[in-house]
């Protein structure tokens, strides 16, 4: 085990009078101090070399490392290991080489200032990420903590609220907390008109109209929620593919045939951090799965153009795959493969062609095969009756 010759010390507002006498110690020893224009003001005259952030942050990695053997300082706000570069660091370098200092984090001084509990509150982030995933966590009496990207995010959020009937949400702007320039703002979501300091803390109580939009995480969205030109895994059988895949936090989806984006996107709002690819032929469905992705709160899925199996080459390993369109023995070989351990895969058929494929492959591989018939209950004349939807058929198997 190499000695650790790294520092990552979380810095807060008030600078070097925040920190530990012995995190001081290491500062002020260092040779070489890398951070923000903020950071380095941070800690004013302390001698050493000074580097700045790079644009793209993997430039930064390679120069971290170059500077083994000498006394090394990186300034980072609050936690390094909470949202921040510190565990990008350590997936770079091996963390027995690294000292990890935390201050209090933004999370933490912010529920302070609201009077939160933690555990009891979403801490999110989207700096530097689309500001559209945090759509998902909008529900009702959630309390939001949100690390933002500027100035601009809290009016963005303000309107993510207000057009999902959550207008009378409570939201409130922190800035430099524990320093001698903190500020506050307050309002409503409807009504947000401050201007605020680019860096900063959004608070937020969802508060939900009577008529405000309930988007759950659990799987099972209403189909209208949904662009699409009627070809999609509808509401109730999208529930029961999405549970069958297991969405698990970090996990990664490919979407086979993935129309309007519909399961792609249950799956990602689903668990925090998964991932979806979508493999999509048709230029028109790929564009109605971006826009459904941002409105719905999962702005990273990834669009694919191709056909299948073609399309897989090169993508990273899945942890499951729904096989929604292009079913073939030719997809599900290569889809099979590509999986990895414990991974689930899931096929829905609605056609007797498709149905028949699953069938042998079901005797081939084994699993669980599923008939999914739903009813709803529409008019007839003046009354009501029963309206079968299309029968699905769907096999399911998880790779021991």
């Amino acid at each position: 085990m190499a000695d650790p010759w790294l520092h990552i010390i979380g810095i807060g507002e008030d600078g070097l009078d925040g920190l530990t006498p012995a995190t001081r110690a290491v500062v002020e020893a260092a040779e070489v101090i890398i951070g923000g224009n903020r950071h380095h003001a941070l800690v004013g005259a302390a001698q050493a070399e000074r580097l700045a952030w790079p644009s793209p942050f993997d430039a930064m990695l390679e120069t971290i490392d170059g500077l083994r053997g000498r006394r090394v300082v990186v300034l980072v706000t609050g936690d390094p290991l909470w949202f921040s570069v510190g565990a990008r660091i350590g997936q770079a370098i091996d963390p027995s080489e690294i000292i990890y200092h935390p201050q209090l984090s933004a999370f933490q001084l912010a529920a302070a200032r609201m009077g939160w509990s933690l555990p009891d509150v979403e801490t999110l982030t989207v700096h530097g990420r689309p500001v559209e995933q945090m759509v998902a966590f909008i529900q009702p009496d959630a309390r939001l903590l949100v690390l933002t990207t500027g100035a601009e995010t809290p009016a963005q959020i303000a309107a993510f609220l207000t057009e999902r009937g959550f207008g009378k949400s409570r939201m409130s702007v922190l800035a430099a907390m524990g320093g001698k320039d903190e500020a506050r703002f307050d309002g409503l979501a409807e009504d947000w008109d401050h201007t605020v300091p680019a860096f900063n803390t959004l608070a937020v109580e969802c508060v939900a109209a009577p008529d405000a939009a309930l988007l759950p995480r659990v799987p099972g969205l209403a189909d209208n929620l949904f662009q699409s030109d009627g070809t999609m895994t509808k509401q109730e059988v999208r529930a029961a593919t999405v549970a069958k895949l297991m969405p698990m936090r970090g996990a990664l989806l490919w979407d086979i045939g993935t129309g309007c984006g519909s399961v792609a996107i249950e799956w990602m709002r689903a668990a925090r951090y998964a991932r979806a690819i979508g493999i999509e032929p048709r230029a028109d469905r790929r564009s109605m799965a971006a826009a459904n992705a941002l409105a719905l709160g999962a702005p990273k899925l990834a669009l694919v153009d191709g056909t299948v199996p073609d399309a897989l080459a090169g993508l990273d390993a899945p942890d499951a795959i729904f096989i929604g369109g292009g079913l073939s023995v030719e997809t599900f070989t290569a889809a099979w493969a590509a999986l990895r351990p414990l991974g689930r895969l899931v096929a829905n058929a609605v056609t007797l062609e498709s149905e028949a494929v699953l069938i042998a492959l079901h005797k081939e591989y084994g699993g669980d095969l599923v008939k999914i018939a739903t009813h709803r209950a529409e008019p007839v004349g003046r009354l009501t009756g029963w309206r079968p939807a299309m029968t699905v058929t769907q096999w399911s198997l998880v790779k021991r």
